[in-house]
């Protein structure tokens, strides 16, 4: 046959692919093959029988060939059919040997002839050894060993920055600490025009950063977005409204504890594009802080219906069950997301806040240790375990696991929050003060109501201190945060007022905590307190009119 007919066939085979005919690009690559015996061609067969879900074909047509232990194409077309057969030891031999250290840079790979066999290929194109990094951090992550994957993952972003799927594992699955991730991202070598990629890429990390930092990361990606137009015309487009950026904006507010903010966005962004799994996610999160459970019972319902098979079909389902507190229902929902997907961190920890939820917490304390042996980069289970200890009065334990949330993420103002608690209830008022000064410093300027405790805290620990008027001060503000009134805020107000002998208003403030709730018996009994000092002082103080 002419060549100008086997190119002829090689261009079907192409299209057919493209556009999905994999029965036609498996019949018409066979052909090919067998007219040149051309190992492009052998290699454009197995793609073929790849893409038409034909693994074991694909797999023994690859491993009878001769070039297969030569060329890294070949080895890793094979190791891929053996990823889906699920062989993943047999994966990981067909890779062959080679390690990785700490910082993700790999040895002893084994020699190959690194030559592309796709005639279409050009140098726009993922590195190979990329590639490979990440199938053997797969295949690793498969076999259960965590560590070993996320090396690899290391190795492969770091191989070729654009391999977005070993990021997306790492900040996924929470396998790298804040301080990790920070250290990951500025060691990436990105070739020139790929800047933008550099900063949309630290938006995707965790966003515990302070509010400055991680306004100027997206005004980066956005300012980069602008200057590709402006050096290339032809480029009519930014990033402003990509939804993967907005989706990053959500999660930030979400963190903030700007709940409503989140919502809003993220409700916009599922009119635009209704099936985006991460911006779902973080709707189901924000659905719940906000206790919008119509929100979430359509969303659950819309999602088993699609997605019958996925984790967070059923995560929606006991985050719904959870917000109407029927908590029983939802600890059952979100088991059942953790065994279709044994990697998804938010059903594991709530399945340990549904049985918190219970006060059951000896049971709760499983899901969370799972979480913290699977997810090492994130910090919450720990959080979570110190304030189950918290509310058992296990201080000292509770102190501990606080810390190691702490030194995996050490900018989340929620964590000095519970430091600071634990100093409060073994009366270091002092080192408590610290604790919430550091917590006050690390949140958002736009303070939402879920600070409100925060100033609570540190007003009573302030008050602790003898320092009144600043109690005082933290009071008000903590008032002013909350939409419902915190009974805790009027009373601590009240009972300041009430140390520093302004008797007035100390009556005034119980009145108030009393009207929230008036079988108070710490407020009863200090206002019959504060009335007959009150009285008393009225008393000393009227003038002696006797001649």
């Amino acid at each position: 046959m002419r060549e100008e007919e086997i190119e002829k066939l090689r261009g079907i085979v192409r299209d057919s692919m493209s556009k999905h005919l994999y029965s036609s690009a498996i019949f018409f690559s066979d052909k090919v093959a067998a007219f040149t015996s051309d190992p492009a061609d052998i290699y454009m067969q197995a793609q073929a029988l790849f893409l038409g879900r034909h693994y074991r074909r694909a797999f023994h047509l690859l491993n009878a060939s001769q070039i297969v232990l030569r060329d890294l194409r070949f080895r890793y077309l094979a190791a891929k059919c053996l990823e889906e057969s699920k062989e993943w030891d047999q994966c990981l031999l067909m890779l062959g040997d080679a390690k990785v250290d700490e910082q993700g840079n790999v040895s002893d790979l084994t020699n190959s002839n690194n030559m592309y066999l796709d005639k279409d290929g050009d140098d726009r194109e993922i590195n190979i050894s990329s590639a490979i990094c990440f199938l053997r951090g797969k295949a690793y992550e498969a076999l259960e060993n965590r560590a070993e994957a996320r090396l690899w993952y290391k190795a492969a972003i770091k191989a070729d920055p654009l391999c977005y799927e070993a990021l997306e594992r790492l900040t996924e699955n929470h396998m790298l600490t804040c301080e990790e991730e920070a250290s990951l991202l500025s060691s990436l070598q990105f070739a020139h025009g790929d800047e933008w990629v550099s900063s949309f890429y630290s938006c995707l990390v965790k966003k515990h950063d302070k509010e400055m930092v991680v306004e100027a990361k997206f005004r980066d990606v956005e300012k980069e977005s602008s200057n590709r137009i402006t050096t290339d015309p032809s480029i009519g487009g930014t990033l402003i409204d990509n939804t993967d950026l907005l989706v990053c904006k959500a999660e930030y507010y979400h963190q903030c504890g700007e709940y409503q903010k989140c919502f809003d966005l993220t409700s916009q962004l599922l009119e635009k594009d209704p099936f985006h799994m991460k911006c779902t996610s973080v709707h189901l999160a924000a659905a719940m802080e906000l206790g919008q459970s119509n929100e979430l019972y359509l969303l659950a319902c819309n999602l088993v219906k699609d997605y019958p098979q996925k984790a967070l079909s059923w995560f929606a389902v006991g985050c719904y069950y959870y917000c109407i507190k029927k908590y029983e229902q939802s600890r059952l929902y979100f088991s059942k997301a953790t065994s279709l997907e044994g990697t998804f961190a938010a059903a594991w920890i709530g399945q340990g806040n549904a049985y918190a939820a219970k006060e059951e917490g000896d049971q709760a304390m499983l899901p969370y240790r799972t979480a913290v042996r699977l997810f090492p980069g994130c910090h919450l289970p720990s959080l979570y375990i110190g304030m189950e200890y918290m509310r058992t009065h296990n201080f000292k334990l509770a102190e501990q696991f606080f810390m190691q949330s702490k030194s995996i993420c050490p900018s989340d103002p929620l964590v000095y929050n519970e430091l600071g608690v634990v100093a409060y209830s073994t009366k270091e008022h002092k080192k408590a003060a610290w604790w919430f000064e550091k917590t006050l410093a690390l949140i958002p300027t736009a303070t939402t109501e879920t600070w409100e405790p925060t100033f609570v805290n540190f007003a009573h620990t302030l008050r602790k201190l003898k320092r009144y008027d600043e109690a005082i001060s933290c009071y008000e503000k903590a008032l002013a945060l909350s939409t419902t009134r915190s009974l805790a805020a009027f009373a601590g107000l009240a009972y300041t007022y009430h140390l520093q002998g302004d008797f007035s208003a100390a009556i005034e403030y119980y009145h108030k905590a009393l009207w929230l709730k008036p079988t108070d018996e710490f407020c009863t009994e200090m206002l019959t307190l504060a009335l007959a000092d009150g009285s008393r002082d009225f008393v000393d103080f009227i003038p002696d009119t006797s001649p």
